[in-house]
């Protein structure tokens, strides 16, 4: 693991500068404001959209001092752009990224509004709590310290907060990337969501670094048939094609594989635990991580979930089409195999299209930036080791890889051990600690004043 012991024998309280008071109490003040903006995205353009929040994130980029674009893809399907200069126009730019959108929540479900952002037992509770308005806050809370403390990096960096994460980036990171792609200029490497966050191993507080993220393929399943009557014998029927399909792709075991980042993350696991990681039967060693381990199982394969069935429109008669959707994962390398592996399991009557496409990513856990990610983290969390992994679901960073931006996972918090963060993704009571915020205010700020 490179760096694996630099927080346990360097001294990192002088890395980078730490943030101002007022940051502190600002990025909760935020984080709150932004969950009671409801920019739930359904994925059709019929939610609210991410113009009212765009332009609450805008017009704090201008009391800082900085000049935001704030553009729209579609009516209320806002983003915005502001880059902060550096010392060094020669060095090439990071950008710190998030996303104002979040995934619906169903407030009968809640023991709390949603979207009140209430505080309860030292945590923000509310819909992007977690997904990600945190991260959100937090980088305009570093974004503004450094402004009013003219804290300058070398490199420049630019602050972009996309419409639309939720349903892919069609009408955000995408959108930015075709349309609007002069905004990232001189940009080599990007920091978002889902990494930094800490877990526990083997009774020691970890810190996870996300340097890797499964591919996306959302797939529409199309079985054809003959029409007729519901009483006749039909042996051209599109529903039950469809639903051999579909039942022979969910159930399709996907072998284990192990990618450069897999390889890293096994074998320092096994080093700090002593427990191997058997592919037949990784549960033992899955057991090892904790409330992560769901998270980071799927990322040991490719993975293929039927999510939904659609056909016909009346009980007694037989329809000529059946459609499904299936959420297909692909580890990095591996997506012209599954692909091929997949439309032979729907067979030959039944016809595979994308819906949506997203490319792996994998970089080395390696490197300037990631230096300054651990010595930032080490800076406030002293000992702490930090992990390599992959992400089993996708970010914003694959679209920006289409300009040459490597991305990664860093969305720094330090968490206690009772709380399950990773069901808090997409889940209900979606809620992080007050304290959590702050600790990723002081990393963030950490990292991107040494940059």
């Amino acid at each position: 693991m490179p760096n694996a012991d630099a927080t346990d024998t360097a001294d990192l309280t002088g890395y980078g500068s730490l943030p101002d008071d007022q940051a502190l109490s600002d990025v909760i003040d935020m984080c709150r404001d932004l969950i009671r903006i409801d920019t739930s995205n359904y994925g059709d353009n019929a939610g609210p959209g991410e113009r009212e929040a765009a332009e609450y994130v805008a017009a704090r980029m201008s009391a800082a001092g900085l000049e935001p674009d704030l553009f729209e893809s579609a009516p209320g399907r806002a983003s915005v752009v502001a880059r902060m200069k550096g010392t060094n126009p020669d060095k090439p730019a990071l950008v710190v990224h998030g996303h104002l959108d979040v995934v619906p929540a169903q407030a009968e479900d809640w023991s709390v509004d949603p979207f009140a952002a209430e505080v309860k037992d030292g945590l923000i509770w509310g819909r992007g709590a977690v997904d990600m308005k945190d991260m959100d806050a937090m980088i305009l809370a570093t974004m503004e310290s450094m402004q009013r403390n003219k804290v300058r990096p070398e490199r420049d960096l630019i602050f972009a907060m996309f419409a639309d994460e939720e349903a892919n980036g069609t009408y955000g990171s995408n959108w930015a990337v075709d349309n609007r792609p002069e905004l990232f200029e001189g940009a080599s490497e990007a920091i978002s969501e889902v990494g930094g966050f800490s877990g526990e191993i083997a009774g020691q507080r970890v810190y996870y670094l996300q340097t890797a993220e499964k591919g996306l393929a959302w797939l529409r399943l199309i079985a054809h048939g003959r029409a007729g009557h519901g009483s006749q014998i039909n042996t051209d029927n599109a529903v039950t094609r469809l639903a051999e399909a579909v039942a022979a792709i969910g159930r399709h075991t996907w072998p284990v594989e192990f990618t450069k980042t897999t390889e890293q993350f096994v074998s320092i696991v096994e080093d700090m635990t002593g427990v191997d990681f058997d592919e037949s039967d990784p549960r033992a060693f899955l057991e090892q991580l904790g409330s992560v381990a769901l998270f980071v199982g799927a990322t040991f394969q490719n993975t293929s979930n039927p999510s939904l069935l659609k056909s016909g429109y009346k009980t007694n008669v037989i329809p000529g089409t059946a459609e499904a959707h299936i959420d297909v994962r692909t580890l990095p390398g591996k997506h012209d195999e599954v692909m091929r592996i997949i439309k032979e399991l729907a067979g030959e009557h039944v016809d595979v299209e994308p819906i949506s496409i997203g490319p792996s990513l994998e970089t080395a856990f390696n490197g300037d930036l990631v230096d300054g990610m651990i010595a930032a983290l080490g800076a406030e969390d002293p000992g702490a080791p930090v992990l390599p992994y992959t992400l089993s679901g996708g970010t914003d960073n694959k679209a920006l890889s289409r300009l040459g931006i490597t991305g990664y996972g860093f969305a720094p918090l330090r968490l206690p051990k009772e709380l399950n963060f990773t069901s808090m993704f997409h889940g209900v009571d979606e809620r992080v600690p007050v304290d959590s915020l702050v600790f990723g205010t002081k990393v963030l700020h950490r990292l991107l004043s040494a940059q």
